[in-house]
């Protein structure tokens, strides 16, 4: 704060201090003496510091080759500024090149030293002076001259009239990258003359801007290759890349697209990040930051955006705005002079925030202007005060400073008034402005405001400036209209040119947006995610023959505009143009006033069809050739009429619906005279097919000129591409007289390329050799397909290709024995979409050969198949030539057997029979379909067919048979069952199913019988399988039950009875005895008032469980849970339920509320069972436990129609690891049981490992594929039907193989 002299005078001088004016002066002398040297230390330390000004500035040199120059400049400034040289703005580091350069700094006094000079240092050289008040730099060039005497002769000067040639070659291409990925591309440059010493200069360019080295692009030059590489990807790095490459002699560029991806977001559907983050109108109190609006929205709307800004050498970012912006510029408040700040930016929507953008560029708080200083002097009026932007949430005051300002800064205040009042209202009244510049926040929106300025200095406060006009709170720009007409046009295969009209009216375009979707699906994918300010742009990365609509957006500071109306659908294909040059111009023969000539294919057609070709000729004269004519012939081959040039040099061009493209290079000079040799002239027209790592088919046309006999044969040469001429060797050692060979070499390394000739010979000879190919390599493309020969239901043979890799031009062309078959006679050609297929009418010994198929318009996708007497496929070739119906082989015969319970099943097993193979089940002639009392089942795997009876009945006897068809393949097996066969087989199945019915309950072993003892007792003996520990015996004499005291032990089976007093009555009974179906039964029997368990409590994750079990449980039986003597309620947090024979109480979350008295009770309408417990504090405490009876004794009785494990389960199966366990038991139950499987007590399913089945109601199978060591353990089966419940246990036992069963491993 500045003190007011003149009031400090007016405390020193009052009239009312005259009794203490000596003691009060002296106090307030000393006061101002003191303010006086506080203000004067800062006024002169904020004077001496000032900006790097060069009091000497380096000059430049020219000096010879291996001389040492020196640099040097004398700078002052406060602080003491930071000193950097720059050779072609690159910054120089001692260290990279010891002993190079040496930098120096003494006194103010800064020197540059290059030692040993030489070419490269010829150079444009920069020392740049940098401190807290700004920045000033300096230039000097230093020039290396050559010692022309010094340079070897073979090395010419560039000085000198040498002119290089650049060639840049393995170009980059459109590349896609994402955010935060590196990405590296290049070219490989030629430059002839190659001298070391004369390095080109490269040079990166991003629309246009030259790049320079920093921590996001870094640059390399190899020597032959330069490469740019992108380090941690930015949509700001998206752009046109141009590659230039400079030399003496001009310079060469490339150029091609990088496409950035937004990276994926932290959270669904939030905006991608903005981009371009600068800072503008730096200065000492606020910075304005600037940005462009994402691509990509996240599917909803942008709320706004949040600055954050950090001091440079800092890692803390703060947030500049506690509420969402929505313009694209935003001034930032608060800075500290003299300190330097990075900012970034961030978008939100209603999803999420985004990634943080790319950090600006440091920039400092300082004010730019210089300032003159004046002491003493109240500073006049500012200037030119204006309003140089408005928003709706703030507007920015520019001014300049008084002319008169004093020796000191001046400070600023700003005040504001509402329009049509004189109402003054000072903004900024505890922190004055330092610089020119303010941006008031809190306006009201829609009022209109009136600003003026004053200045003011530790002199006092001036006079405030002009008012500005009435200004309006809100956004002066607008958000631009949406773009006009949308017209696509093909490009490529995988791009498309789109165009668009500019938005009208549009203020401060930014650019564009592009968008994509394929035509019907409308799901929009940006194309660009950086704005282009052209209206054409070009949209890669498509499908190609998909069909697309595009839109396109406009994007200002104010926001983005709304989508132009969607194009019309275009389809992603090359655009047509004219096709290259042809190649290879050659001659095939010469007769007296003719030649006939021939070429090669231009390389790239230009998407279309080749119509015709365009010659030209000219005269050639002592090796000076004139002027070129039209032969106006169009043609692929054509005669010239030539009597009068005796020598002619030729150029062709190649013409399609795009028109004709630019002629070839000329052809060598050929002299127009007859031919007279007696060999044949050289054959022509060589192409490759077929290519694979160890082979490929080489096809040729004959000579044209035969020579004095006709052609008998032809050798082919091949040789590696990079080798010599020397290095032609023959293929064939006897010659072919085919156009065709097929070249299978052994030898051929894969990976290399390989290009052949071929000659031609007669009687006379061997002739001339064709020109070579194009270099093949010997490789299987990926993808590469092969003809496949199918023999479908009905005989009918075809072979069949596939290409994966097709144009919309691409056409398959079918050949035999390399002769294309346009109308075949005895074949039908089909194509749908990639597949291609030919199909023999009628097959016979003329369709042998060699059938070929070729793809047009693709990467040389063919493949042939050779159909032979011997070929491989003889079930082929058998009906090609014996069309005769085949017949289905047999592994075995129909046959019958018996299964358990009597059950007949009848089968037979198939060698091989097809997945669509049918079967029919035939009886005395008629076909018999699955139903209740037959069963079917065909397994296709293995072939194996059968059918299953229940039981055999009177009707049952005759002859049984299986038909079997698949395709034209057919066959059949029967089986006769009359007769005596019949009536044993049917005998013997009616007892197997009386046996297991018996052994399905508690049946006899051993009958009953009886024994004598030395104590003269009478011991009745029987033994019983099939017990369970709830079963009870009963005795009778004379049908009454015998009152048994003693306890029974079933525990072998055996039951016993000991009659001490033998009588005449009980001699008699015991002879009846022994027939134990009369006085013998056994039944199980279980009451529940003895079989239920007490109530129990227990805790669980969800709360309390209260629980108990019973020994048999079914439907009939009512249970009610009871709480304090009230039937309960279920709810989703009270629920109950059984599981076997545990019936359970589950309360979750349990609360005071459930204490108390809890009960079961069970009624089954004859009598009833209740068990109770108490429910009290949140331990288990003592259970209170009692049992009512009311009623008769509740019976629950073993019927025989409740679920029952029948048996054929081990107690304990021992198997070693590796192998497969199969194990089936029978199930007994009416109706049908459920039956689930348990291992360790927990519930298993089926699976690949585990395959569990339960067949017919029936039958239960467990399997176990490849046993190992995990599988041991205890394994049950549990059943349950409404009458009731029962299980099963086995344990299985795994051991290594080199283990012994029931030993441990050592």
């Amino acid at each position: 704060m500045y003190f007011n002299r003149n009031y400090i005078n007016i405390l020193v001088y009052h009239k009312c201090l005259s009794v203490h004016s000596k003691y009060f002066n002296h106090i307030s002398k000393t006061i101002e003496i003191h303010e006086n040297e506080e203000y004067h230390k800062r006024l002169n330390e904020d004077s001496l510091m000032h900006t790097p000004e060069f009091v000497i500035k380096p000059r430049s040199h020219t000096v010879w080759e291996k001389q040492c120059v020196r640099l040097h400049c004398t700078i002052s400034g406060w602080p003491e500024p930071r000193v950097v040289w720059y050779k072609n703005n690159v910054s120089i580091d001692p260290m990279a090149k010891p002993g190079k350069y040496k930098v120096e700094s003494s006194y103010s006094v800064h020197s540059l030293e290059i030692n040993k000079c030489d070419f490269d240092d010829t150079a444009q050289y920069r020392v740049s002076a940098m401190n807290s008040k700004g920045e000033t730099s300096a230039f000097a060039s230093v020039v290396v001259k050559i010692d022309l005497m010094c340079m070897c002769t073979a090395a010419p000067c560039l000085e000198y009239g040498v002119k290089f040639e650049t060639h840049i070659v393995e170009k980059f291409g459109v590349s896609f990258g994402r955010e935060g990925e590196t990405l590296s591309f290049g070219c490989s440059v030629i430059i002839y003359p190659s001298l070391q010493r004369f390095q080109p200069e490269i040079e990166w360019y991003r629309d246009d801007k030259l790049l320079v080295p920093s921590k996001w692009v870094q640059m390399h030059w190899s020597g032959d290759r330069a490469t740019l590489t992108l380090s941690h990807l930015n949509k700001e790095d998206e752009g046109l890349y141009t590659l230039r490459v400079i030399t003496k002699s001009g310079f060469e560029t490339h150029s091609a697209y990088v496409f950035v991806r937004d990276a994926d977001a932290e959270v669904a559907g939030a905006p991608g990040a903005p981009l371009d983050v600068q800072s503008l109108d730096a200065n000492k109190d606020y910075v304005i930051v600037t940005w462009k609006q994402p691509a990509v929205d996240g599917g909803s709307p942008i709320l706004g955006y949040f600055v954050d800004r950090c001091e440079v050498g800092m890692t803390h970012w703060f947030q500049c705005n506690d509420t969402p912006v929505k313009f694209a510029r935003f001034p930032v408040t608060g800075l500290v002079e003299g300190r330097s700040y990075v900012f970034r930016v961030r978008a939100v929507n209603k999803a999420g925030m985004s990634h943080p953008s790319r950090v600006s560029e440091p920039v400092a708080a300082m004010d730019p202007a210089d300032r003159t200083r004046k002491e003493g002097v109240v500073p006049g009026r500012p200037r030119d005060l204006s309003v140089i932007e408005a928003t709706k949430n703030y507007v920015v005051l520019s001014w300049k400073p008084p002319g008169d300002k004093g020796h000191e800064g001046v400070m600023y205040y700003v005040e504001k008034c509402v329009s049509g009042t004189d109402s003054w209202q000072r903004v900024n009244t505890e922190i004055p402005v330092k610089s020119p510049r303010f941006a008031l926040f809190d306006l009201a929106e829609g009022k209109s405001y009136r600003f003026r300025v004053r200045c003011c200095n530790s002199a006092g406060v001036g006079e405030p400036s002009e008012p500005t006009e009435a200004t309006t709170v809100g956004d002066k720009l607008d958000i631009p209209s949406a773009p006009g007409r949308v017209v696509p046009t093909r490009n490529t295969d995988t791009s498309v040119v789109v165009s668009w009209e500019a938005s009208r009216a549009a203020k401060e375009l930014v650019g564009y947006y592009i968008e994509s979707s394929i035509a019907g699906r409308n799901t929009w994918e940006p194309c660009n995610n950086k704005p282009v300010k052209g209206t054409r742009f070009i949209c890669h990365g498509l499908t190609t023959e998909e069909s697309y609509v595009f839109r396109v957006r406009a994007v200002n500071a104010a926001g983005i505009s709304d989508f132009s109306q969607e194009s019309e659908a275009i389809k992603v294909k090359a655009a047509i143009a004219s096709p290259t040059p042809p190649y290879g111009i050659t001659v095939l023969e010469c007769v007296r006033d003719s030649m006939v000539l021939a070429w090669k294919q231009p390389t790239f057609i230009g998407g279309a069809d080749i119509t015709g070709y365009f010659i030209d000729y000219r005269e050639v004269i002592g090796g000076v050739p004139g002027k070129w004519h039209e032969a106006n012939i169009k043609s692929s081959m054509m005669w010239l009429i030539c009597d009068l040039q005796p020598c002619l040099s030729f150029q062709v061009r190649a013409a399609n619906m795009a028109g004709v493209g630019i002629p070839s290079l000329p052809s060598e000079t050929f002299k127009c005279e007859e031919w007279t040799i007696a060999v044949p002239g050289p054959p022509h027209d060589l192409q490759v097919q077929e290519v694979r790592k160890d082979s490929l088919v080489l096809l040729w046309k004959a000579p044209v000129y035969q020579g004095r006999d006709p052609v008998n044969g032809y050798y082919i040469d091949i040789k590696e591409a990079e080798a010599d001429f020397e290095m032609w060797r023959g293929v064939n050692e006897k010659a072919t007289n085919k156009t065709f060979m097929k070249v299978c070499i052994h030898d051929l390394k894969e990976g290399e390329s390989y290009v052949f000739r071929v000659r031609a010979q007669n009687k006379a000879g061997v002739g001339k050799a064709s020109d070579p190919t194009e270099p093949v390599e010997a490789v299987t493309k990926p993808g590469t397909a092969e003809i496949v020969v199918n023999v479908d239901d009905d005989g009918v043979i075809s072979l069949n290709f596939e290409c994966s890799n097709l144009t919309a031009d691409s056409k398959f062309v079918w050949s035999k024995n390399y002769k294309e078959m346009t109308e075949p006679e005895r074949m039908t050609l089909e194509t749908k979409g990639s597949k291609s297929k030919a199909i023999f009418k009628t097959p016979s010994e003329e369709d042998l050969g060699i059938y070929s198929c070729f793809v047009t318009h693709t990467d040389g996708a063919s493949a042939s198949y050779t159909l032979s007497e011997e070929s491989e496929t003889e079930f082929m070739i058998s009906k090609l030539f014996h069309p005769s119906s085949p017949v289905i082989p047999l592994k075995t015969e129909l046959a019958v057997e018996l299964l358990e319970k009597g059950r007949v099943r009848f089968w037979l097993q198939a060698e091989k029979i097809s997945a669509n193979g049918k079967i029919e089940y035939v009886f005395n002639d008629n076909v018999i379909h699955q139903g209740e009392v037959r069963g079917m089942n065909f397994d296709k795997n293995t072939g194996v067919i059968e059918m299953f009876m229940e039981s055999l009945g009177k009707e049952d006897e005759g002859t049984f048979t299986f038909q079997l068809q698949d395709g034209k393949a057919t066959n059949q097996s029967s089986l006769v069952l009359i007769g005596d066969v019949f009536k044993q087989l049917q005998k013997e199945s009616e007892f197997q199913k009386k046996e297991w019915i018996r052994k399905q309950g508690p049946h006899f072993v051993e009958y009953l019988g009886y024994e004598v003892t030395p104590e003269c007792c009478v011991r009745l003996k029987c033994k019983v399988a099939n017990m369970k520990k709830d079963s009870v015996a009963l005795w009778y004499k004379d049908g009454r039950e015998i009152k048994v005291n003693e306890k029974l032990d079933f525990s072998e089976g055996v039951l016993t009875l000991e009659i001490t007093q033998v009588s005449s009555v009980s001699h008699t009974v015991i002879q009846t005895l022994k027939t134990w179906s009369t006085i013998y039964q056994v039944t199980n029997m279980a009451s529940t008032t003895n079989s239920s368990t007490q109530l129990k409590i227990q805790s669980t994750e969800e709360g309390i469980r209260l629980y108990t079990f019973v020994n048999y449980y079914n439907d009939e039986l009512h249970v009610t849970w009871h709480h304090k003597d009230a039937a309960i309620a279920f709810t989703e947090r009270i629920k109950s339920g059984v599981v076997g024979e545990q019936l359970w109480l589950q309360i979750s979350e349990p609360t005071e509320k459930d204490k108390g008295k809890y009960a079961i009770e069970f009624f089954d309408g004859k009598g009833g069972l209740r068990r109770t417990v108490e429910l009290a504090g949140q331990a288990f405490t003592a259970f209170v436990s009692s049992a009512e009876c009311t009623g008769n004794r509740l019976i629950i009785m073993f019927f025989t129609d409740r679920a029952r494990v029948a048996g054929g389960l081990p107690d304990v199966v021992t198997i070693q690891e590796g192998k497969s366990l199969n194990l089936t038991c029978n199930i007994w139950g009416d109706p049908v049981p459920e039956v689930t499987w348990l291992k360790n007590e927990r519930e298993m399913v089926s699976n690949d490992h585990y395959i569990l089945k339960f067949e017919s109601g029936k039958f239960a199978s467990f399997t176990i594929t490849c046993v190992n060591t995990s599988d041991s353990g205890k394994y049950s089966i549990l059943v349950k039907n409404k009458y009731g419940t029962e299980s099963g246990d086995f344990t299985v036992s795994v051991f290594l193989p080199d283990e012994e069963p029931g030993k441990k491993k050592k």
